[in-house]
């Protein structure tokens, strides 16, 4: 299925029911007094949260949505039926924002999240609503209000724990494949990734966590070049980046980290800030009595002082012991969350 991340859909929730004119009218029951009831009110629209919706591309075609209106109210106070509440299911991860202001009115990022975005008319009032010692027999009703209508936004955020960074052909789309069921398409050549990937790294002890694999950054991506900027929003949730980097020979590792480092101190300074481990990837194309020192020469250059893991994603060599300290890492920072939100 073609991954779609953005959407616009206009909402427009139902009108409330007018409300009735009436007169009671039996026999032998003289000046029976007003009886026109209430109108009912306009249905909501909601937008919900579903894992089971992966894309927006549903919003592609439908864009219009709109909520049943009340009834009318009728004689014999007989008050008109409330209209059915609208809700739209949109995948976990959303993003709502109104499209003329721009303002941010919900984010869905659990499963069965309601939010309200389009609110109901009001029930109109019946005649009988304003009957009193002086006005027996009014003929003054109102009628119910309009529902609220909107302009929205959509657009989808990849929920992972896990964001993969770097260059094209630096072999993000083997090493997922490599370490998750996620099975995207792979080639040798750059932009083989076109859409976000997702897969669930499963370890032992019922240990798990979800790692995403986006299209690759290039020069000037903040600036709307390449594919990658239109989807480094969707590390934004991330809670841990993978940079690869491409360690063959004909690779340029020193070079294509600095530009990634820039696109993202450019994009977003929170993103530039997160958590981020070196993976030197490709390891098997270097021989072996040289692996040291291309790798010494590579981090003197950056004077990098984090994290470093050397592995193959086409052997899987050093791929076992990658997921397994990211894992912990993922834990530690869990814990430490959970122990913010208790103080």
């Amino acid at each position: 299925m073609k991954f779609i991340d953005e959407a616009t859909i206009e909402v427009r929730a139902g009108d409330g029911g007018n409300g009735a004119v009436g007169f009671r009218r039996e026999k032998y029951i003289p000046r029976g007094g007003p009886d026109g009831g209430d109108g009912g009110d306009g249905g909501s629209v909601y937008l919900q949260a579903v894992t089971g919706i992966n894309t927006l591309i549903d919003f592609r075609h439908n864009r219009k949505f709109i909520a049943e209106r009340g009834e009318n109210g009728k004689g014999n106070n007989c008050t008109g039926k409330s209209g059915e509440d609208l809700v739209i299911p949109v995948p976990v991860g959303t993003l709502i924002t109104v499209e003329d202001t721009g303002e941010v009115i919900g984010d869905l990022v659990r499963d069965g999240q309601r939010l309200l975005v389009a609110r109901g008319g009001f029930h109109g009032l019946g005649n009988v609503r304003f009957k009193s010692s002086t006005n027996r027999a009014p003929r003054q009703s109102k009628p119910g209000t309009p529902g609220e209508k909107r302009h929205l936004h959509l657009e989808l955020k990849l929920l992972a724990d896990v964001g993969l960074l770097g260059m094209p052909n630096a072999g993000k789309s083997t090493l997922i494949s490599a370490v998750s069921s996620a099975r995207p398409k792979i080639a040798d050549y750059p932009f083989t990734t076109l859409y976000p990937n997702l897969g669930v790294v499963e370890l032992k002890g019922h240990r798990s966590f979800v790692m995403a694999d986006v299209p690759g950054v290039i020069r000037g991506a903040a600036q709307g070049a390449g594919l990658g900027i239109q989807f480094l929003k969707h590390l934004a949730r991330t809670r841990l980046l993978l940079h690869l980097v491409d360690m063959g020979p004909l690779g340029n590792p020193v070079d294509d980290v600095t530009t990634i480092i820039n696109e993202l101190q450019e994009f977003s300074a929170d993103l530039a800030g997160r958590e981020r481990w070196l993976v030197l990837n490709k390891m098997d194309l270097i021989p072996a009595d040289e692996r040291e020192a291309r790798c010494k020469q590579v981090l003197d250059a950056l004077q990098w002082s984090g994290p470093v893991y050397r592995v193959s994603s086409l052997t899987r060599s050093g791929t076992t012991e990658l997921v397994n300290a990211v894992m912990d890492r993922l834990e530690q920072l869990r814990e430490a969350e959970q122990g913010a939100e208790t103080d």
